[in-house]
């Protein structure tokens, strides 16, 4: 039957359907609105400094961050797939942004997010959104360490007020602004100092309290007794066009490239804890890449900055009792009614007390209990955790996340290489009897040999190796029902031990091989012809049975 062409798309976006808001998502709205609006509330108070200070640390300055918190929160909380993620900007995003511009300037900024948001609506597409769960442990609490000591880092030149080093090295650039400091960052030490220290002892008295914002109020208050960089006058904060800079096109596809997957692997992640610090219905991976797809690129027209789902903020929009994306877009427009009204305000933030408050923030990205699990658990954990913050700091974000997982590969690989044996086995049957009377035979001319583990390009040669050595053997019995994975460089191995051993004169027989590893064995050739020689068997005593006779007949025919 022809399907027609229209008919076919209906079919295609039916099947993206689960992609799209619907009214199930406010279905416990009626029950949950005052508590959805004291959270919104209670995140935007925690979200302020962070978008202020995230803004100014990119070097896109305090307007930037306000609204990507205003217009990505909004995109991301109605399209995105999770009830409770608080989307805007992040820690982890300004490691990525600060270098780009520092080469491209800020205008580029702007291409890369809309370029990203489309690379991250085509991977919702293509479903890749549980692509996630294969991120290793390790990887992420190594990411996170090394992304908050980046973040640190990056404070330098607000909290000394002093020129940044030259280059684009996180590092480098601390070092060179430490360099740089003169008397004059005495001032601005202090202040970030002092703004740390009410941070942390409002958090410890009274934890349910604003700490992060209380601090800015009281620092900013303080204000007449010292002379330090401020924010200063934020420009309209109504949503404009900026336009888009296509010559700039060619120069950060690779930026828009290591944005779009960190938005993506961010987002889901919170996402994920967010699901399970709630009774709520879990969140739809592959939505929520749409929601911040269409988030990036709302915040990339209106003059923002590339956005993820918050850590941070999500975690507070869950504890202050949000249950709907009610919250996370009230949390966006008290933002931008506040700022608004307090903009004469804002402008009077000292910035070293915005990076005090960030640097307190970075360092509670990593919990203290993540670390000491991963470093007392296994060797090979403690060095991808490791690698991945040594990698992030120095290098950059995207390499670590490639190298954690690259590492985490090769060393799980060895691990499952150490399990996998080729062993001489004279006990293959299930009659004791009958294996004592062939216990002589087998040693003369027949080998056993069992398969544990998997055969894989990992150990092939080994399997090879161990096969090859036999001597003084007319059949060898190869039993592969515990084998548990057999992949193409594993079955061309066995296709090559059956070809060599057939030139030395000894028939292979294979005793057990599982359904699901046929597919790949028949592929490469190798069961073809066993079968035609009625060498594949089920049964060990039937092997044994037709070895037997096999070596019988083959020394007749030498004597």
């Amino acid at each position: 039957m022809r399907v027609h062409p229209s008919d076919r798309m209906r079919n295609v976006v039916r099947g993206w359907g689960d992609l799209l808001p619907s009214r199930a998502d406010y279905a416990e709205l009626p029950g949950s609105l005052r508590a959805d609006a004291l959270s919104g509330i209670t995140v935007a108070i925690v979200a302020l400094p962070l978008a202020l200070g995230f803004g100014v640390t990119s070097g896109m300055g305090a307007t930037a961050g306000l609204m990507t918190s205003v217009v990505a929160g909004i995109v991301a909380a109605i399209f995105g797939g999770s009830h409770l993620q608080v989307s805007g900007p992040t820690g982890a995003m300004t490691v990525v942004l600060a270098p780009i511009v520092a080469q491209y300037g800020i205008g580029a900024v702007y291409v890369v997010s809309v370029l990203a948001g489309i690379m991250i609506i085509v991977a919702a597409l293509l479903r890749f959104g549980r692509a996630v769960t294969y991120v290793p442990w390790p990887v992420v609490e190594g990411l996170t360490g090394g992304i908050g000591i980046v973040i640190i880092l990056q404070q330098f030149p607000l909290i000394l007020a002093a020129p940044k080093g030259s280059g684009h090295e996180t590092v480098a650039v601390a070092i060179g602004t430490v360099l740089n400091a003169t008397r004059a960052s005495i001032t601005p030490l202090i202040v970030a100092l002092i703004t740390m220290a009410i941070v942390m002892v409002i958090h410890h008295l009274r934890p349910n309290w604003p700490s992060t914002i209380l601090a800015i109020i009281i620092m900013t208050a303080a204000s007449g007794w010292y002379d330090v960089p401020r924010v200063g006058t934020l420009p309209s904060l109504i949503p404009h066009y900026t336009g888009i800079d296509s010559s700039a096109l060619g120069n950060v596809i690779n930026a828009a490239l290591a944005v779009a997957a960190l938005a993506a692997l961010e987002s889901l992640l919170s996402a994920r804890v967010a699901d399970g610090l709630a009774d709520v219905e879990p969140s739809k991976p592959d939505r929520e890449l749409v929601g911040q797809g269409l988030a990036n690129i709302a915040s990339g027209f209106f003059g923002g900055m590339p956005a993820t789902g918050a850590f941070a903020r999500t975690a507070v929009n869950v504890r202050s009792g949000g249950r709907t994306r009610v919250a996370a877009i009230l949390h966006s427009l008290v933002l931008l009614v506040g700022s608004i009204i307090i903009a004469p305000l804002i402008a009077k933030i000292p910035l070293a007390a915005l990076a005090g408050v960030l640097v307190v923030t970075a360092a509670r990205m990593v919990e203290r209990h993540a670390i000491k699990a991963i470093l007392h658990s296994t060797t090979s954990d403690a060095l991808v955790f490791l690698a991945t913050i040594a990698i992030t700091v120095f290098v950059d974000l995207i390499t670590a996340v490639e190298a954690g997982i690259a590492i985490s590969a090769v060393l799980a690989l060895r691990a499952l290489a150490t399990t996998s044996s080729v062993q001489l086995d004279a006990h293959g049957t299930r009659d004791p009897d009958l294996a004592h009377r062939e216990l002589e035979l087998l040693h003369e001319h027949i080998a056993v040999y069992r398969m544990d583990g998997a055969l894989f390009f990992g150990v092939a040669q080994q399997f090879l190796d161990a096969l090859t050595e036999t001597s003084d053997v007319r059949v060898l019995i190869l039993r592969l029902d515990r084998v548990q994975m057999i992949d193409a460089t594993g079955a061309y191995a066995l296709g090559q031990l059956v070809e060599d051993l057939r030139g030395k004169g000894v028939a292979v027989l294979l005793k057990g091989v599982r359904p699901g590893h046929e597919p790949v064995l028949r592929s490469v050739g190798v069961l073809a012809e066993l079968e035609e020689r009625g060498h594949l068997f089920d049964d060990m005593d039937d092997a044994i049975a037709h070895a037997r006779r096999h070596a019988d007949r083959a020394a007749h025919h030498h004597d």
